[in-house]
């Protein structure tokens, strides 16, 4: 190889070399990049707030009860007080077996501006029962009637009612059945070809419920507790002015507020699936994130090889430069 060939083909080479170096620091960049969001993202699964499942003793109570006669009373506060007293509040709870409660809805039939369930006629609650023929008899109906009128007046928001009567076939007491005048008013131009109002109407009876009263704040209360700490009785004042007080034994249970514990086990499942979808999603970023730095790697391996193959050759091509000079100095010497 002349000597102008040997030059021209190092120059050639330096070129390429001085082009993978570039490659290669160009391919460093990248890498640097990507591990710096690499870096990002784990800081970012570093960061996030995992989520923890609710537990039931977080909505689990003590809840203590004590018996009055009919009554059954559940303690809702119990606040210590510096002489040694409690104050306390709690409800009161009692069944009441003579109140308007809901039964079952009736299909109501219009006929002729009257308004029938099966064959029994609808009269105006508090009216004279014309069925009834003594005198007194039908004015204590009259009666009745009123005083029902008030409890529906007071439980439902109006004394305008319809009743029926139905004969109870196990005692042959007659049971009062209450429909609200508005409900079927109306709904009365909404019937089928046989006159029955489309709409099922809402009746309603005298039966049981369960009546609540809460008493607030009863001071000067005392209570005793066994030797675990828990209360076992309470005595509180009588209300008569005798400075005496009636003592009771209390009931201790534990209580889980199911429906909120749902709810917080439901808010926990969202919660779970978001962060779960949020690691599924930084996690798929980081593998792409990992694949392009092995494409960057491998290709910064294979520059690596080419520049080694390139010096290589570069050496060779010094070696006959270096030769085809010291042979022009001695031609010449």
């Amino acid at each position: 190889m002349g000597m102008a060939a040997s030059q021209a083909r190092f120059l050639g080479l330096t070129a390429r070399k001085t082009n993978v170096e570039y490659e290669g620091q160009q391919i460093n960049q990248q890498r640097t990049s990507l591990s710096n969001q690499s870096a990002n993202y784990y800081n970012d699964l570093l960061g996030m707030t995992v989520p923890v499942p609710p537990s039931v003793d977080s909505y689990t109570k003590t809840v203590y009860t004590f018996e009055d006669g009919a009554l059954t009373n559940q303690i809702t506060a119990m606040i210590a007080q510096a002489d040694g007293t409690y104050t306390v509040s709690y409800l009161s709870k009692w069944q009441d077996d003579y109140v308007p409660v809901a039964a079952s809805t009736s299909i109501i039939n219009v006929q002729g501006g009257q308004y029938y369930v099966g064959s029994d006629l609808l009269r105006e609650l508090g009216t004279e029962d014309p069925s009834i023929e003594n005198d007194d008899e039908r004015a204590a109906r009259v009666l009745e009637e009123q005083a029902w009128m008030q409890q529906l007046q007071d439980k439902y928001g109006t004394n305008e009612w319809y009743i029926r009567y139905v004969t109870n076939t196990s005692t042959g007491e007659e049971v009062p059945y209450f429909y609200k005048k508005a409900d079927i008013e109306n709904n009365s131009d909404k019937t089928d070809e046989n006159g029955n109002i489309l709409s099922n109407i809402n009746c309603y009876t005298i039966g049981s419920d369960t009546k609540v009263r809460e008493v607030k704040a009863v001071e000067n209360c005392m209570v005793e507790r066994d030797s675990s700490g828990r209360f076992i009785s309470i005595s509180i004042p009588n209300d008569d002015g005798t400075g005496t007080y009636s003592t009771y034994t209390l009931t201790t249970t534990t209580t889980t507020d199911q429906d909120a514990y749902n709810d917080a086990m439901n808010e926990y499942e969202h919660e779970k699936y978001l962060y779960d979808q949020a690691i599924d999603q930084i996690n798929a970023k980081i593998e792409i994130i990992q694949a392009q730095d092995k494409n960057l790697e491998l290709r910064l391996k294979q520059l690596d090889t080419e520049q080694d193959a390139i010096q290589t050759e570069m050496d060779a091509v010094q070696k006959v430069i270096e030769k085809n000079t010291e042979s022009t100095f001695k031609t010449f010497g």
